[in-house]
């Protein structure tokens, strides 16, 4: 397994691509726009006059495109399924659990073997210690590429057969990373309100990184175990310090959108009788409203 073929050079596509060059593998690149190609071409990748030609130089293929439907849109013509047929496709396109159960279907209806990605990470982090990649869908297609998946990433971590596991632990992180981010721009309000210098708050939080994920696997354990007693910060402090983020955003003029989201969330906890609980107990919250 030598041989791979990688569809889609976008920012992602291409560093996915250096790395494979990085790791001793033949490189075969298709994109809708060749010029794109030209840089990795010079590193060595062989350019395919089309999608067909690029799938059958290779036994693993490599999808990574706008989305799932860009993917039909490339390879759902016959001379391209043929090719496909008894070679890996591996997804790296940005999807939920039902794009990957739809395209596992997709694949084996074609005689296709499927895996379905998530990459954590930035483009410029591939290939370097800090990177990561999920994937799940069947082991015998992981058990092929596992080495080319580990030219791509820092960590690699296979799921399980279960085909929809990477994309929702993908979104499961990015709900994580996002509102986590909208809290720190919330934090540099704050900080400019005051005449702090932001720069010093985000050196602060990277800091405080360590201690903020010790926080979140304890949450994960609690809601895996539904066990939320005798916790050092109840889920009603937290309610009062999210009432004191609102009180702060109105009195300095800020935006409280953020604030006044979040508290009501936890007041609804506390509302529900789970004040004296942990703050994981939100979950409930959560779930009552699904």
């Amino acid at each position: 397994m030598r041989d791979v073929s990688v569809i889609g050079l976008g920012l992602m596509g291409c560093e996915l691509a250096r790395a494979l060059l990085r790791g001793g593998f033949r490189v075969t690149v298709w994109n809708r726009t060749s010029a794109k190609a030209e840089p990795l071409v010079a590193e060595g990748a062989a350019l395919a006059s089309s999608v067909a030609a690029a799938v059958q130089a290779s036994a693993v293929v490599i999808v990574c495109v706008t989305d799932y439907q860009a993917t039909y849109r490339a390879l759902a013509s016959t001379d391209v399924t043929s090719a496909l047929a008894g070679k890996v496709l591996i997804q790296l396109s940005t999807g939920s659990p039902d794009d990957a159960r739809e395209g596992e279907t997709w694949a084996n209806q074609r005689g296709i073997e499927y895996l379905d990605g998530a990459i954590l990470a930035i483009p410029n982090q591939i290939g370097k210690p800090e990177s990561a990649i999920l994937v799940s869908g069947a082991e015998p297609a992981y058990r092929k590429s596992k080495a080319l998946l580990e030219s791509m990433a820092g960590t690699v971590t296979y799921l399980g057969g279960q085909v929809g596991g990477a994309s929702a632990l993908d979104l499961a992180f990015l709900s994580y990373l996002f509102a986590g981010l909208v809290g720190f721009y919330h934090g540099a309000r704050i900080c400019e309100a005051e005449g702090l210098r932001v720069d010093h708050f985000g050196a602060m939080m990277a800091g405080a990184a360590p201690a903020i994920g010790g926080m979140v696997r304890r949450g994960g354990d609690a809601i895996h175990a539904g066990d939320y007693e005798n916790p050092e910060a109840s889920l009603e402090i937290c309610a009062k310090a999210m009432d004191l983020l609102v009180r702060q955003a109105r009195a300095a003029r800020i935006n409280d959108e953020l604030p006044a989201f979040v508290a009501g969330l936890f007041r609804r906890g506390v509302a529900a009788g789970h004040g004296s609980e942990a703050p994981a107990a939100l979950i409930k919250v959560l779930r009552a409203g699904a």
